[in-house]
């Protein structure tokens, strides 16, 4: 079936061996329509879910979240739309984006870029100063069940359903992930890397496991796991692992990653224990994206 806007292009449809379909209008003015509304996103009120072109009826549709669509018809004429071309479908659902959860990417609540530290069964944990309980996190989307910032620096995020959780820390070259296959403590003097969605991966040394660290005005937060790799803001809540072995989410910092520094970790078996909640294991040395 093909649909056909002037007549006289139903010959060569059916000669194709097609069955021509009328309709009024053609899909360039469709596309056209969506484009608008695309462009006039900002406008769009909270009501709308979003907007396609739908071929097969021939019309461009808003989807909308309640039965009322007086906004939804207030923002298409603002976009400078045809009444004509639209037609309005109630959404059942809000849209979300789903994504894996890896260890070492980034995430984003209302006010902060933080990143992921482990995954557990439910979602995953990270540092409390990142944000407070009740904080809706996206990319994933999820919510703060736990947070404690000064004394503490952990957090434990649960996110929504759809969104896979990934028993890996993401290492940042050739789209290599490291499988996290447990949380024993690595020793004092062993190697480790961390993984932050600001600086990537970078490796050094654990120096202590009883480190406290004044934070000046934001307190101080004490039996932290302390090492010589760098750090810079943004890496906040990310992964440590040795080897296979998780070893703690990235608390704070000194220095940076272009002279070298200090990083502080909270201990993620602490943070397990704490929150009640199961790390998230594999095996393998990698998972290829």
């Amino acid at each position: 079936m093909a649909a056909v806007t002037d007549p006289a292009d139903a010959a060569a449809v059916r000669a194709a061996g097609a069955e021509p379909r009328p309709v009024a209008h053609s899909e360039d003015v469709l596309k056209a329509a969506v484009r608008a509304l695309d462009a006039a996103g900002d406008l769009a009120p909270g009501t709308v879910a979003g907007w396609r072109t739908d071929p097969v009826g021939n019309t461009v549709v808003v989807r909308h979240r309640t039965a009322d669509t007086a906004a939804a018809r207030a923002f298409v004429r603002a976009a400078g739309v045809r009444a004509e071309l639209v037609r309005y479908e109630r959404a059942q659902q809000a849209p979300r984006p789903l994504l894996d959860v890896v260890g070492g990417n980034r995430y984003w609540t209302s006010q902060y870029g933080c990143s992921v530290g482990f995954t557990v069964n439910d979602g995953f944990v990270s540092a409390g100063h990142c944000g407070e309980v009740g904080e809706r996190t996206t990319q994933p989307s999820g919510q703060f069940t736990g947070s404690s910032f000064p004394g503490d620096d952990m957090a434990h995020i649960r996110v929504a359903a759809g969104n896979a959780l990934v028993p890996a820390v993401n290492r940042y070259r050739n789209n290599e992930r490291v499988t996290v296959a447990g949380s024993q403590e690595a020793p004092v003097g062993a190697s480790l890397c961390r993984s932050g969605g600001t600086t990537g991966w970078h490796c050094g040394t654990v120096i202590s496991w009883d480190s406290s660290v004044d934070y000046g005005d934001q307190g101080q937060v004490t039996e932290l796991l302390e090492t010589n790799v760098c750090a810079e803001p943004g890496d906040s809540g990310g992964s440590a692992i040795a080897g296979q072995q998780a070893q703690g989410v990235t608390s704070g910092g000194s220095g940076d990653c272009t002279r070298g520094g200090r990083t502080w970790f909270q201990p993620v078996n602490e943070i397990l224990q704490t929150y009640r909640v199961t790390l998230a294991t594999g095996t393998g040395l990698t998972l290829h994206r």
